[in-house]
C-alpha cells in the first residue's frame, strides 16, 4: 500500500471516531430559580398501595418468599 493511500484509510477510519462526540446530547435536568422543573416521581407504595408504606412492604416480602426455593418445594 502506498503512504498516501494509508493515510487516507486513516482518516476514514478516524472520521466517525471524531464525529461521534458530537451527537451527545446533554442529559441534566433543567432547573428553575434553583428547583428542579420536571415533575416529581411517585413511590411505588404511593400509586399501588395508597401511600400504605406497611402493605407495600408485605407485598415485597410475600413476593421475596414465594421466590426462594426452600419455602416453594416442600420435600
Amino acid at each position: 500500500m502506498t503512504r498516501s493511500r494509508l493515510s487516507l484509510w486513516g482518516a476514514a477510519l478516524a472520521l466517525p471516531l471524531l464525529l461521534s462526540g458530537c451527537l451527545e446530547v446533554d442529559q441534566h435536568p433543567g432547573w428553575l430559580r434553583g428547583e428542579f422543573a420536571g415533575k416529581p416521581d411517585n413511590r411505588p407504595y404511593q400509586v399501588r398501595f395508597h401511600n400504605d408504606r406497611l402493605a407495600w412492604a408485605a407485598a415485597q416480602n410475600n413476593r421475596n418468599q414465594k421466590q426462594n426455593e426452600y419455602n416453594r418445594a416442600n420435600p
